[in-house]
């Protein structure tokens, strides 16, 4: 277990101030009050941005476990370990096979340099996400920050509740699509794709029961070997097979370090969302904080993660796509598609089928809970064996299974579907939130005038910040609009059939 100091060191080094951010007499404040029946704070008039107090953080947080200490269903039970489970399962995914294709589109050079620089912000962002619930320990899920973010405005609230539930239904419309993708691969389309996606909706369904995080976490670490399992034996089947599928159609395989000669705007501006998308899941970070025992330890826990991101996301991207090319003949996303030899791909992408459906689960469970605490708080159904708290639980998950199968249906195709959450979500919830977030918590620690007052660390911390703001604004505009319109252009193409289509989607 980490000590306080350790926290507070790597708390202090976000923007590198290495001074005392408290004042006696905010060390006496409590971050909030609790009510005994509930076990989370009251919710003030007012929500207030407080300096960071780690004496009050682990006291709340004592207080929440020992509230749930008589209940059948306990929350916060996640150790930093179990954690990064959770965040290996939903990093360590599906669409790292997205990356080869991404890399085909801004070369190589240019798509080494974004994965890390990506990386790079995703861990500090991830990083003031881990303080501001450090501040706020009553906070269930990224809706509650949003409201503290916007000075308490329910508007705010509701828009991100909105965000919230559309960016983790896409996921889970996404994950229907992958899963009727692998079952018409395997089946060689024995089945409509129209039932491949519901069978595999139903599954996810069933999956999705459990109640706590902490039940996840070891499903999650099996989802996480074996989809690393599943990308190495891809890489080394690309490797070894000599020429990706559909060769020699379009001659030798063509590697670029650079842009190829006529890429376009939309299509490197979707690659760049692609490559985002798989780094950017700060949304659920919140949700998972808020089941650990010790949120101090969640540094440990996402940093391990991303430094493994970096290493696989890299190294499968480049290699699959040297021995791939770039033509769109051979290039697929993903990027089993990409492997000729039927045996080596049905092998290598029937190790993904645990993360096809756990990834998808994962976030059905984050909205599903976000759900469930809103209409039970206080009640006995939250956190115990009830008839009502079980069924109800089944029916919001159904209803969010059922809402994703119907996306699935209607945006059928991967990277453009990848393309339109990061554009839409990934702007507020990789971005705009967490560059607000710096400067709301640096004015509490230091004022309204804190970039003045800090010196060039203030100045360096405040630009950096609004940098992050202008890039998530970037991502809406016209990562919104390159979205939609290659979404029109594989339609216009007939590169995709049409909504609820029978037409296989195998690779």
């Amino acid at each position: 277990m980490a000590r306080p100091e350790d926290s507070t060191t790597m708390a202090q080094h976000l923007d590198g101030d290495h001074s005392p951010d408290l004042s006696d007499k905010e060390q006496e404040r409590k971050l909030k009050d609790y009510d005994a029946e509930s076990g989370h704070g009251r919710r003030h008039s007012h929500h207030h941005v407080t300096a960071l107090d780690l004496s009050s953080t682990t006291e709340s947080v004592g207080r929440q476990i020992e509230m749930e200490a008589e209940n059948t269903i306990k929350y916060r039970t996640c150790s930093w370990q179990k954690t990064a489970a959770l965040l290996f399962s939903e990093y360590i995914c599906l669409a790292i096979m997205s990356f080869p294709w991404s890399y085909s589109i801004l070369g190589l050079v240019p798509g080494l340099i974004l994965t890390v620089v990506i990386a790079g912000i995703v861990l500090y962002t991830s990083l003031i996400v881990w303080r501001f619930c450090l501040r706020h320990p009553e906070i269930r899920d990224v809706c509650d920050i949003g409201q503290y973010l916007f000075w308490d405005s329910k508007i705010a609230w509701w828009g991100t509740a909105v965000m919230f539930l559309l960016n983790n239904t896409f996921i889970q419309g996404l994950h229907c699509v992958v899963g009727a993708n692998y079952l018409n691969t395997m089946s060689d389309h024995a089945v409509c794709t129209v039932v491949f996606s519901l069978i595999v909706a139903i599954a996810s369904f069933f999956c999705s029961l459990p109640r706590t995080f902490g039940t996840l976490a070891h499903i999650a670490t099996v989802s996480a070997l074996f989809t690393f399992i599943s990308v190495i034996l891809a890489t080394i089947f690309v490797g070894i097979e000599g020429h990706p599928t559909n060769y020699p159609e379009a001659g030798e395989p063509l590697v670029s370090a650079l842009p190829p000669k006529g890429t376009t705007f939309v299509q490197g501006m979707n690659a760049f969302l692609n490559i985002s998308y798989t780094f950017i899941g700060q949304i659920t970070l919140p949700s998972f904080i808020a089941e650990m025992k010790e949120p101090r330890d969640f540094w440990k826990s996402v940093t391990a993660v991303t430094i493994a991101e970096v290493i696989v996301f890299s190294l499968v991207g480049s290699i699959v796509y040297v021995y791939t090319g770039s033509q769109t003949e051979y290039m697929k996303a993903p990027a089993f598609g990409s492997i000729s030899n039927e045996v080596y791909k049905k092998v290598s992408f029937s190790f993904m089928i645990p993360t096809i459906i756990f990834l998808g689960v994962l976030y059905a469970s984050v909205s599903a809970r976000f759900i469930f605490f809103r209409l039970f708080e206080g009640t006995r159904h939250k956190s115990s064996n009830t008839v009502v708290g079980w069924a109800s639980w089944a029916a919001i998950l159904a209803a969010l299974w059922i809402a994703a199968w119907i996306v699935a249906e209607v945006i059928p195709f991967f990277s453009d579907l990848l393309s339109i959450m990061s554009s839409l979500f990934d702007s507020f919830f990789g971005f705009i939130f967490w560059g607000v977030a710096y400067i709301r918590m640096r004015s509490a620690d230091h004022g309204p005038r804190f970039f003045m007052e800090r010196g060039i660390r203030g100045w360096c911390g405040f630009i950096f910040n609004v940098l992050l703001i202008c890039i998530g604004l970037f991502f809406l505009g016209p990562g919104t609009y390159s979205s939609v319109m290659a979404v029109v252009a594989s339609y216009q193409s007939g590169d995709v059939g049409g909504v609820f289509t029978c037409a296989s989607n195998g690779s």
